[in-house]
């Protein structure tokens, strides 16, 4: 049964964030399907942490412990560990998560089991395993992405995160051609895309969604076709302000030297 939920905001752009507009529909789906289900969201770009030294203290001296102190990490790995359910939110940067969210990751190196150079795991297991195991913890990726299509520039973040947590063992729900879909505000493309992610929400509630279920999510909301057109409006519109911008640096330097 989910009590407690945890939502991983790695999004720089906070409460602003397009990732989080699903999140939030998806969490509600939750709500609905859980009825008691406590929810706390976390800005990761509100906390300090302090980058990972690669000291490896963690794995030995101070096994599941990490040395650095003073920060916010000790505090939320209590929060993930306490948690049923881990949703973790936001866009996918460059093939991969947010900087502010790497850090973080990288500082979580203690809930892994140290390495004794086990081999990479055959299917279904992380490469190093879990410290603290929980069988009942449920973890979810949410994220969101510019691209007309999931397929392909999500590969490099999920073999990362299927080596860390384990294939299969977290579900992925990603959404390509999101900040469109958001910018164009309550229409009826939003919101079917809305209920959507409520009505999955929902499902996750009862049971883990299926193969068939997580593509369906990932289906993009535009044709290819329009999507380009989308895009093309899109950057005609930025490149006139960098274009107006331009000349407006332009004529105040011109001022400021005559």
């Amino acid at each position: 049964m989910i009590r407690r939920v945890l939502i991983l905001n790695g999004s720089p752009r906070r409460t602003a964030s397009s990732t989080m507009v699903v999140t939030r529909a998806f969490a509600e789906g939750i709500a609905e399907g859980c009825g008691e289900a406590e929810f706390e969201t976390v800005n990761v770009s509100d906390l300090r942490i302090t980058p990972c030294r690669g000291c490896l203290s963690c794995w030995g001296r101070t096994a599941g412990k990490c040395v650095i102190v003073g920060d916010d990490v000790p505090a939320l790995i209590e929060k993930i560990r306490a948690a049923d359910l881990l949703i973790v939110s936001f866009p996918l940067y460059f093939f991969g998560m947010p900087g502010e969210m790497k850090l973080l990751v990288d500082r979580l190196l203690p809930l892994m089991s140290t390495y004794r150079g086990q081999l990479p795991p055959k299917e279904g297991e992380s490469y190093h395993g879990f410290r603290f195991p929980d069988p009942g913890k449920r973890l979810v990726l949410v994220s969101s992405c510019a691209y007309s299509d999931a397929a392909g520039v999500y590969d490099p973040l999920l073999s990362e995160l299927d080596c860390i947590l384990g294939r299969e063992r977290y579900t992925p729900i990603l959404c390509p051609q999101l900040k469109t879909l958001v910018d164009m505000g309550d229409t009826a493309p939003f919101r079917r895309a809305m209920k959507k992610y409520r009505t999955a929400g929902r499902t996750f509630a009862e049971r883990t969604l299926t193969k068939k279920e997580i593509a369906a999510l990932a289906k993009p909301p535009f044709s290819e076709g329009i999507y380009r057109d989308f895009l093309a409006t899109f950057w005609a519109k930025e490149e006139a302000k960098s274009s107006s911008h331009g000349e407006s640096l332009s004529e105040n330097s011109w001022k400021i030297i005559t």
